[in-house]
């Protein structure tokens, strides 16, 4: 868990990239909805999945390497959780990103509006090639 938060520290983008990772597989994602509906066992995890139990495990070490999932382990159960805040982390470099976007293309949108009511000077600019017939 050390590392974990000392990676953050000293790299945040490098957490991001793990989170993103973690999140690419499909069956990680799985686990994730599931998770967050509240704490399960590995072998819940995998139960909706055709993997073996060492597979469920492998994928539990990736989300818990990117921060996504905090596991503790009583007598020979595996117990997973969502780290939410984690997830809200990687949420808001996506939010960040999409409100960036949103400002660009709405600046777009003026810049169209106003030149669209502006008369046209002919300048058609540089003129197309013709294909041959």
């Amino acid at each position: 868990m050390l590392k974990h938060v000392l990676n953050n520290v000293l790299d945040p983008e490098l957490n991001l990239d793990r989170i993103f990772r973690a999140l690419a597989d499909p069956g990680r994602r799985r686990m994730l909805e599931r998770l967050s509906e509240g704490p399960a066992s590995v072998g819940e995890l995998g139960k909706p999945m055709a993997m073996s139990l060492a597979a469920v495990l492998q994928h539990v070490q990736i989300l818990e390497g990117s921060g996504l999932v905090q596991s503790r382990k009583l007598g020979r159960t595996r117990t997973c959780s969502l780290n939410a805040p984690t997830l809200r982390s990687a949420e808001r470099w996506i939010s960040e990103r999409r409100t960036f976007v949103e400002r660009r293309l709405d600046r777009l949108g003026q810049y169209l509006a106003d030149t669209a009511d502006q008369p046209d000077t002919g300048d058609a600019g540089p003129a197309a090639p013709h294909a041959p017939a």
